[in-house]
């Protein structure tokens, strides 16, 4: 893992600026959730509607805490057995520690803990969570390939993280923390 790449990535999320990264299964765009200017570059580049949301990717649990505190032990449990992992959850944002341009139309909001090493450090080195959302124009199929990556978003990117997709087939399945449904 080339951690001069990681460190320059979160320097230029820090600076408002959107990367792209390898995950478990398709390169993923990010940026700094709670910069809503850059949050929205990421919406425009997608051609994303912000009521639809966005998800959240953290490296471990702990960069959710605030927002999980709530919970139940048994709702705590699930989705400690489900993380790190390739499952994203629904949960309640009940004091809005969350912005609406995150959250959508929602009033829960989507975090996954990545498995994928590149995501961990990625998010461990910025200190926090990161947006996250398949790098591809809004209703198209994710990337696979970092060459068609570079030739479709390379211009509107201030880096491309190093590292290799994971082994997952499709992007995460996203569940209701609270009904158990699966949403995709």
């Amino acid at each position: 893992m080339n951690k001069l790449n990681i460190q320059l990535a979160c320097q230029a999320v820090k600076q408002g600026n959107i990367i792209a990264y390898p995950t478990e299964a398709v390169w993923g765009l990010g940026c700094d959730p709670y910069n809503e200017s850059a949050v929205n570059k990421v919406l425009r580049l997608k051609n994303r509607p912000e009521n639809k949301g966005l998800i959240l990717i953290g490296g471990h649990i702990g960069q959710f805490e605030q927002l999980l505190s709530g919970l139940s032990a048994e709702h705590r449990d699930t989705l400690e057995a489900a993380w790190p992992g390739h499952i994203t959850w629904l949960v309640p944002d009940p004091d809005q520690l969350i912005p609406h341009w995150i959250k959508g139309s929602h009033q829960s909001v989507a975090i996954r803990v990545s498995s994928h090493p590149v995501v961990q450090e990625l998010c461990s080195t910025f200190a926090g969570p990161l947006v996250s959302t398949s790098a591809n124009q809004a209703g198209e199929e994710g990337i696979r390939s970092r060459t068609i990556l570079e030739d479709k978003f390379a211009d509107k990117l201030a880096c491309i993280v190093d590292g290799e997709l994971g082994q997952a087939a499709k992007p995460s399945e996203m569940r209701d923390l609270f009904s158990g449904k699966v949403l995709r």
